[in-house]
């Protein structure tokens, strides 16, 4: 399909690729396996922070593997909020600095969407304090990304926390930028749609005009990874539908690698999800 005939895009977390390729190479293989771009993981391992720190002449060797490839990162999951976080009494400097560094090599890269983990804190017991300090460290966050035009959307996690649409709202609101939007995971709204007994369909339409994508994964009750698609509960064909009617058209395949046979879970995720999303769209 014509690119400027497309209606939505399906992309590829890195992390569905192993760890000691390149990311030349996964930009190679996402393209040949039909994803329509790449999303790149920041997490808190020292080999992903590291990435905040590339000079320009890695930066321009990516960024001309990309145009030649015609083949994109076009969005970041931060996830090294998780350790870092914004909330933390311990790392909130750092998870702050953290933050700053992402957007300027989302800026640099040329993405224009970095997905923020929805934590005030994760190896930490969380309270009004920690929350406190993730409010104040987001409005700090969210401005840099202003000046920078970059988005920030929130991942819905598997903590109370911010672990549903309406959650992440009080934040959006609170914040009140179109810079800060959410970014749902909707394997972890499926498992929160059981915890509390609402309807998902409801807390997303709380949403409406604050989504900047959504992650597509599979879950099941009390696991929240490591499943292939349509192994799961997820519902995927009622959630997209309803994605789709709130102006969603951009969503990232999320699932982690396991062993070699990764070209093959590439195809049959690809698959899977394209006969889904080609119904809807």
């Amino acid at each position: 399909m014509d690119k400027k005939n497309k209606t939505y895009l399906l992309g590829q977390y890195e992390k569905s690729m192993p760890n000691e390729l390149s990311l030349k190479d996964k930009l190679y293989l996402s393209k040949q396996n039909g994803f329509d771009y790449l999303e790149m993981s920041i997490d808190e391992s020292d080999e992903k922070l590291a990435r905040l720190d590339w000079n320009l002449k890695t930066i321009n060797e990516l960024k001309q593997v990309m145009m030649e490839e015609d083949y994109y990162i076009k969005s970041i999951c931060l996830s090294a909020h998780r350790k870092y976080s914004l909330g933390s009494p311990k790392y909130s400097e750092q998870g702050l600095e953290i933050g700053y560094k992402a957007i300027d090599l989302a800026e640099k890269l040329g993405v224009r969407l970095i997905q923020l983990a929805g934590y005030d804190v994760y190896y930490e017991k969380g309270d009004q304090t920690t929350k406190a300090r993730f409010i104040k460290n987001l409005i700090k966050l969210v401005k840099y990304a202003s000046t920078k035009s970059v988005d920030l959307g929130f991942e819905t996690m598997e903590t109370s926390f911010m672990d549903t649409v309406s959650k992440a709202m009080e934040y959006v609101e609170l914040v009140d930028s179109s810079y800060l939007g959410i970014y749902p995971d909707i394997g972890n709204l499926e498992n929160a749609q059981r915890v509390y007994h609402h309807n998902l369909i409801e807390d997303l339409q709380l949403g409406k005009g604050h989504f900047k994508a959504a992650h597509l994964k599979e879950t099941l009750p009390n696991q929240y990874r490591d499943l292939n698609f349509g192994e799961g509960h997820t519902n995927f064909a009622v959630d997209i539908d309803e994605l789709k009617q709130l102006g969603v058209h951009m969503f990232t395949a999320e699932w982690w690698c396991h062993g070699d046979d990764y070209i093959n879970q590439m195809q049959k995720t690809n698959a899977y999800l394209r006969s889904i999303l080609n119904e809807i769209f």
